[in-house]
């Protein structure tokens, strides 16, 4: 047994040692990374598979390991810490504001290395294995840029009352940069706003004064509280002390007046005795009279009123008695002009009934002697029409009779003025001789004086002149008989 063992023993022991050595390599090999710090592992080839796993970019060929443990390989991988706390720098910034004032901002700002892979590439290519310095020297030259631009663009007074404005104005404007270093800021806050020309001071004077005032005239108003509230004490204990005063004088009156009172008591009940007589021996007179007055009233206003009792009864007995005699005349008068309205409603309803029934009679008699009469009239119109129409009937003939009369002889007239129209016209000369005469001398039959000179001479030549005048007319009646002739034949012709 012993041999067995003796013959195995070297067998554990370089068993034990490979053991042991296996967990030292592993010791020596383990990396383990903190929960506020990552491990850039760089010096193995881990694919392009792991550089996208890790959220590293293309040219990254290096591990991020955070908040676990990995094994490296001594001698192949190098692994470095990247610290991931906060770090805190202080800001002195000398700006110019819009106006051109000269203004030294003081802040502070709080930021770290971002939390992603993305983020931590890039601060470890920027900032592993350098001085920290380094670091702050970037943060406050970025915030010092943005912080300048946008002050410039900005009034002494707007930076007074809008600090939160240029905070985040300037936190925007550097986030981007901050996020290419992989930085994030967590705080950043504005201390003091410093102003070497002082105008700070000329612009909080106005202030200060109208301040100050505001103070005085609180103080001066509660100076003046203060003095109304110790003048109405004042006056309130001179009322008090008036009030005391009086009522002490008061007292002493009537103090004063209860001593005369008492003093005077002797004479007042001797006075008091005698009013008490004289308003005894008063109402001793009162009662006396008072006895003569109903003594006055028993034997004369009694008598007196019972008489005017009678004559007041008397005289109310009268008057009813008119007055039920007036009602009672009223009352046979209404009667009467009741019954006579009555008749007369009944009469004028009889009258109106008749009335109606001789209108109605009238009506229709009326209207039966308008239909005779329309008949009577539409049968005289008819034969008036018949007996128009036959007149005119016989007067068309009669007309056309006429006209075919006047035609045979105007044609007749026509052939005898063709056959011997000198012979008719002299005819008819001779036939309107004495017409032609009396137009010629109708000129004179409106003379009732006519004075002829020369004697038998002068009248001779009117004699003359007259027919000569009758001669001139005769060739005008030819042409115009000549006319007619010509006239009648055209139209005999047509």
């Amino acid at each position: 047994m012993p041999g067995a063992l003796l013959s195995i023993l070297p067998i554990l022991i370089a068993v034990v040692a490979v053991l042991a050595l296996a967990f030292v390599l592993f010791k020596a090999s383990w990396r383990v990374a903190e929960p506020n710090e990552a491990l850039i592992i760089s010096g193995r080839n881990v694919g392009d598979g792991a550089a996208i796993t890790t959220g590293a970019d293309e040219s990254m060929r290096f591990r991020i390991i955070t908040g676990q443990g990995t094994l490296v390989i001594p001698g192949i991988e190098t692994v470095r810490r990247l610290d991931l706390n906060l770090i805190e720098t202080n800001l002195t910034i000398k700006c110019r504001t819009r106006q051109a004032i000269d203004v030294n901002i003081e802040g502070s700002v709080i930021f770290k290395i971002g939390d992603t892979y993305g983020e931590i590439a890039n601060a470890a290519r920027r900032f592993l294995g350098k001085d920290p310095a380094y670091m702050l020297n970037q943060v406050h030259s970025i915030f010092a840029g943005h912080l300048r631009a946008i002050v410039g663009n900005m009034t002494m007074e707007e930076l007074l009352s809008d600090r939160d404005k240029l905070r985040d104005e300037v936190r925007a404007a550097s986030s981007t940069e901050m996020a290419n270093l992989g930085l994030k800021i967590d705080s950043m806050q504005l201390l003091e706003i410093e102003d070497p020309s002082g105008y700070i001071g000329l612009i909080r004077t106005p202030h200060v004064a109208a301040a100050e005032a505001v103070a005085r005239m609180a103080k001066a108003q509660q100076d003046q509280t203060a003095t109304e509230k110790e003048q109405a004490a004042a006056i309130a204990m001179a009322e008090a002390r008036t009030a005391a005063t009086k009522r002490q004088a008061e007292l002493q009156a009537e103090a004063e007046t209860a001593l005369k009172k008492a003093a005077q008591a002797g004479p007042l009940a001797d006075a008091i005795a005698k009013q008490q007589v004289v308003e005894a021996e008063t109402r001793t007179a009162e009662l006396r009279a008072d006895l003569t007055a109903k003594q006055l009233e028993t034997d004369v206003r009694k008598p007196a009123d019972a008489e005017a009792y009678a004559a007041k009864v008397t005289a109310e007995g009268k008057r009813d008695a008119d007055i039920a005699a007036s009602e009672a005349a009223a009352r046979q008068v209404q009667l009467s002009a009741a019954a006579e309205a009555e008749r007369v409603k009944v009469s004028a309803a009889a009258n109106a009934e008749s009335v109606k029934l001789a209108a109605e009679a009238e009506a229709a008699r009326t209207k039966l002697q308008a239909e005779a009469n329309a008949n009577a009239t539409r049968a005289t119109g008819e034969a008036e029409a018949a007996a128009t129409q036959a007149k005119g009937l016989a007067s068309a003939k009669a007309v056309q009779a006429a006209g075919e009369a006047e035609a045979a002889a105007m044609s007749a007239r026509a052939d005898a003025l063709a056959k011997g129209q000198d012979g008719l016209i002299a005819q008819q000369v001779a036939t309107n001789m004495p017409a032609i005469v009396e137009a010629a001398v109708k000129p004179f039959a409106n003379i009732k004086d006519l004075t002829v000179l020369n004697g038998g001479e002068g009248l001779g030549q009117v004699v003359v002149g007259a027919i000569m005048k009758a001669r001139d007319l005769i060739p005008q009646i030819m042409s115009m008989t000549s006319d007619i002739a010509a006239s009648s034949k055209s139209k005999e012709k047509s």
